[in-house]
């Protein structure tokens, strides 16, 4: 009886009442930890989300007499040369002298080039030798003349004195007649054989090739030896042309700008030029002339630009970027409209954008109106003055009233 009360006691739960306070304190910690989540998504939902890292740009005024500002349009053509030309030789011959070489400055008349003159001038002496055979003969028949003038006076006084007949007067006037007849034949081979001469002389001083214009020699395209000919002759070893020769004075621009925008465009409209090989180079220019006609595949007008500066580093087939300025703001000197921007800093479509203007650590989303783009900067026409703030990032996590947190930044956006 003692064993079996043994084994019951042996498998009796232990309900004593000081072990119980260590289970609830599970339970209390449990709820703590779920305080402590609760607040922290509380605090995170008041604080909102993180802030969005930026830089900043600053507005700054657009001044018509900085370069390239008051620009109502831009665009973008090439330098071309109105002056220029591929000399070739007025005949057909072989070269034998070239005097041209690549970058060469030669003046107007200049000899560049010469061709062989062996049979122009075997010519030039064969007409010059008819020439002195017509001047002889005209010299023979002008004695001969003289004589049958005395003779023709001689026989018409005899026939007053009845010591000849009619007959032998009317055969010395015959031939007096024909002598003056004669006369006329040889002055007029005279005449032949000069031109003649004249035609030789032309061919031969044609066998030297001279610059039409005084200019900067940019293409070499033949050597001595090498046949040259005025025209194609088809089979290719033949050339049409010993070189280009360009008027750099004559240097100007075109470009091609947009009919919706053309009537910005005036005559003698003042001009900010920036080669593309020179972007911080600003070259003053003005419109020549509106080509009055458009491209109609292209939707563009051609407009020619002279440069008002010239420079050794301004070359043909350049390209280049051009301005078109405010004519009325640079003339005034005042601040011409809007102010300008990095283009970073504007999300553009046309001729709206938008900007996010800061705020202190918020930004404010804003739609503004853009003028002219050039380069990296952009006009702000409205929606900005000179002296804002706006924030340059990423634009997908920018919205109206965003926090943000400004970066450390270069110069450029100062």
């Amino acid at each position: 009886m003692n064993d079996k009360s043994a084994l019951l006691d042996q498998l009796r739960i232990d309900r004593d009442p000081e072990k119980s306070p260590a289970g609830r304190g599970w339970i209390w910690l449990a709820a703590l930890l779920a305080v402590l989540v609760a607040a922290g998504a509380a605090a995170w939902l008041w604080r909102g989300p993180a802030s969005v890292p930026v830089k900043i740009a600053v507005a700054k005024g657009n001044s018509a007499s900085e370069p390239g500002a008051g620009s109502i349009l831009d665009a973008s053509g090439y330098v071309v040369a109105r002056r220029q030309a591929t000399v070739s030789s007025k005949i057909t011959g072989r070269m034998v002298e070239l005097d041209i070489e690549e970058g060469e400055h030669v003046k107007a008349a200049q000899i560049i080039a010469r061709l062989d003159d062996t049979n122009i001038r075997a010519s030039l002496n064969q007409a010059s030798a008819q020439l002195d055979y017509a001047k002889a003969g005209l010299a023979e028949t002008e004695v001969n003349l003289a004589n049958a003038e005395r003779d023709y006076k001689r026989q018409t006084t005899l026939m007053q004195g009845h010591f000849v007949s009619q007959a032998a007067v009317d055969n010395s006037q015959t031939t007096l007649e024909a002598l003056r007849a004669q006369l006329a034949t040889q002055r007029s081979n005279i005449a032949v054989a000069a031109s003649g001469m004249r035609v030789a002389e032309r061919n031969l001083d044609d066998t030297i090739v001279r610059a039409p214009f005084s200019g900067v020699v940019t293409v070499k395209a033949a050597q001595p030896g090498e046949i040259v000919s005025p025209i194609s002759a088809g089979g290719g070893f033949t050339r049409t042309g010993i070189g280009t020769i360009v008027d750099m004075d004559s240097l100007e621009i075109q470009v091609d700008v947009n009919e919706n925008f053309i009537n910005r465009v005036l005559p003698t409209q003042r001009v900010d030029a920036k080669l593309n090989a020179y972007p911080d180079w600003h070259i003053p220019a003005h419109v020549i002339a509106v080509i009055p006609t458009a491209d109609r595949s292209k939707g563009t007008v051609t407009v020619r630009i002279s440069l008002d500066q010239k420079d050794s580093r301004i070359l043909p087939e350049m390209g280049v970027r051009v301005s078109f300025l405010d004519t009325a703001a640079a003339d005034s000197g005042k601040p011409a409209g809007g102010v300008l921007l990095p283009s970073t800093a504007v999300q553009a479509s046309g001729t709206v954008g938008v900007v996010f203007l800061v705020h202190g650590d918020t930004v404010e989303r804003r739609a503004v109106r853009l003028g002219a783009a050039g380069g990296d900067q952009v006009t702000v026409l409205s929606g900005l003055a000179a002296g804002d703030k706006v924030a340059v990032g990423d634009f997908t996590q920018l919205k109206d009233g965003s926090k943000i947190r400004i970066e450390k930044q270069g110069p450029e956006h100062d």
